[in-house]
C-alpha cells in the first residue's frame, strides 16, 4: 500500500466502498502531481460515480483514490 503525504483538499464521492475525486479537473491535477513525483504518465480515469488516477508501476496498472485526505493506492 502506497499512501503519499501531501494533503487532498478536493470533494469526493464514494463508489464500491472507494473514495474517489468527486471532479475531472482536480484528478488531472492531481494526476500530473503524482505523476510527476513518481516519473510515470498518470491519467484520471472515470470510476462509477468518481474519478480515481490510474498509473503503470513497475509493469502493474495502479490506481489511486483517497483515504483520510491522503492519496491512497486503491485495487482496481
Amino acid at each position: 500500500m502506497s499512501i503519499f503525504i501531501k494533503p487532498v483538499f478536493e470533494g469526493t464521492v464514494l463508489f464500491e466502498d472507494k473514495e474517489l475525486f468527486k471532479g475531472q479537473g482536480a484528478a488531472k491535477q492531481w494526476a500530473q502531481q503524482v505523476g510527476n513525483e513518481l516519473g510515470i504518465p498518470v491519467e484520471a480515469r472515470k470510476i462509477g460515480t468518481g474519478w480515481a488516477l490510474v498509473g503503470n508501476v513497475d509493469g502493474v496498472e495502479t490506481m489511486w483514490g483517497i483515504y483520510g485526505q491522503r492519496l491512497k493506492r486503491i485495487s482496481p
